[in-house]
Parts: C-alpha cells; structure tokens; sequence
C-alpha cells in the first residue's frame, strides 16, 4: 500500500484566485490524515475526489486563520453529509474552546463525537498510534503556539516466499503470520528454516514531516532525520530574512538548510508570500542548499 501526499492549498495569509491556504491529505497505510484547515478546505477535498467519510483524524499546526479557518465549515458539512463516527481532532490548546464556541452560537447540531486532543507541550511527543502508523508533533518557533507532524509507517512484515515455502507440506496457512512476523519454522525433524529463505524484505517504510509556520529552527533536525518526505514552509526569500524573522517564518534557503542538514529525501516548500509572482525563484534558491527541493502542485497526488 502506497502513501500519498495531496497539497490541497499552500499560499500564505489569504486564499486567492488560484491558490488556497495551508491544507494537506495524508493517505498513509489506508489512514486518510488532513493537515491544517485552511479556509476553503472542503471545495479543494471535493476537487481532489477525496472521501469525507474516510477522514477521521485531523491535525492543526496553529489557529492562525490561514490554517484553521475551514475546519467548523468542514465539520458542519460533515453533519449534514450524515457522519456518525467520531471525529479526532489535534491541535493546540484552545481549539476546543474555538469550535464549541462556533457551534453554540451557531447552533450547529452535531450528530457525532469531536475528539478533542489539545496541545500545549513543548517536546516532541507521540500523539497517535495504531499498529501500522505512528504521529508525532515537532515543535515550531512562531509567534504563537505552533507545532509540525511527523507520520511515520511502522515497519512492515515480510512477504511469503511461496515458491520457497511449496517445497515443505508442513508449513500450513496458519503459520503464514508468524513467518511473515520474521519468526523461523522448525521441521518435525529439527531442522530449522530460516527466515531469510521463506520470506523476502518488504518495501521500505516511509515517513512524512510537515514543518508549518515556523523561524529557522535547527532542534527540529534530529526529530525529521531521514524523513522520507519534508515540507517546510519559505514564506520569504533570503533577502528579507529579518522579515522572516520579526514574522516568525522561514525563508527558501533556511529550509533547505533544514533539509540537508536532516539528510530528508525530498524537500517541498510552501506557504508562499503573496508578494511573489513567479514561485520558481524559491526553487532556484533552495537548490543551491538542497538541490532535491520542489514546488508545492495544488491537488496532485504525489507518492511519498
């Protein structure tokens, strides 16, 4: 099973005609994640074809607007869709607080359970974990309270070598899980099959970290090492660091900076500066860092 990543929005500050604030789908291990809530979410998940009723955990960086926005529209329309499942949703402390307050006032009648999982740590901590997939926040330096997600897969089992496994009528189905589990089969006999030769290594387990609003932070580089995947915002160019910094943003060369100095595999910016026409000028500064870095493509499917 394959994960992929769909950047559903990625400008900065206010939607515009062609672009969307900070939204992402995360399908991971047949896990359908969304990452921030920007406004204008939901007509950006019907343009990609995404499933509502497959999202069931939802991860928000911080309550600037850019970010969180969208998510009471989304989750009215959840209602009126006829969900009944609970909905998980994580983010800092006081996002309860937001959304209930909405409702109320709105009067927005839910026929479902909102998990709420408010955050207020500044450690990096598990908050997530099934037996296929592990989440993690990454503590960020913005003007408020901020964090990233890590999603990692955990490893995977091994695959039958059936060609291998036909030459012996004492394996039977029943074993297949604990051979796939990397455990030996031992003959009537004695004899000990070693794993290696009745399975084959399975594809490597991927992992995706996404780096929201945030100064150029280097205690992020252990908690990302090796991701698979990395998207790290640049809302400025390097010229204008110190608006960056007064911001509490990054620009295009700190986060390939970040990028290379985690050894990550691929690098996506984001969170781009309205005052920008052309975004390729992004790329063209991150390359002289990290030259696995990439633009951002409004609702494509990128396999991580």
């Amino acid at each position: 099973m394959s994960t992929y990543l769909t950047i559903l929005g990625f400008n900065s500050a206010i939607p515009t005609v062609n672009t969307s604030p900070t939204a992402q789908l995360l399908e991971m291990e047949e896990r359908n994640f969304l990452i921030d809530c920007g406004e204008g979410t939901q007509v950006q998940l019907r343009k990609a074809k995404a499933r509502f009723s497959k999202i069931n955990h939802i991860f928000i960086s911080h309550l600037h607007g850019d970010h969180c926005f969208g998510l009471p529209g989304l989750i009215a329309s959840f209602r009126l869709l006829g969900r009944e499942v609970p909905l998980h949703v994580y983010g800092p402390k006081g996002i309860k607080n937001m959304l209930e307050t909405i409702f109320s006032i709105t009067e927005t009648h839910r026929g479902f359970e909102v998990v709420y999982h408010e955050l207020d740590k500044n450690v990096s901590e598990k908050i997530y974990e099934d037996n296929r997939v592990e989440v993690y926040t990454i503590p960020l330096d913005h003007r408020i309270y901020c964090n990233g997600y890590l999603f990692k897969e955990k490893p995977k089992d091994r695959h039958l070598n059936m060609k291998e496994i036909a030459k012996y009528s004492e394996i039977e189905t029943c074993d297949y899980h604990n051979i796939k589990a990397g455990k030996d089969f031992v003959l009537s006999d004695g004899y000990v099959l070693k794993n290696e030769t009745l399975t084959v290594a399975p594809a490597p387990s991927v992992s995706y970290a996404f780096c929201s609003d945030t100064r150029y932070l280097e205690s992020v580089i252990p908690i990302i090492k090796n991701v698979t995947v990395l998207y790290h915002e640049s809302t400025f160019l390097h010229d204008l660091k110190e608006m960056a910094d007064y911001t509490g943003h990054s620009t295009a060369l700190e986060a390939a900076t970040i990028a290379q100095k985690a050894d990550v595999g691929k690098l996506i910016l984001g969170h781009f500066s309205n005052r920008y026409g052309d975004l390729t000028v992004f790329t063209d500064e991150a390359r002289t860092v990290f030259s696995n870095s990439f633009l951002p493509k409004a609702l494509e499917a990128v396999k991580i």
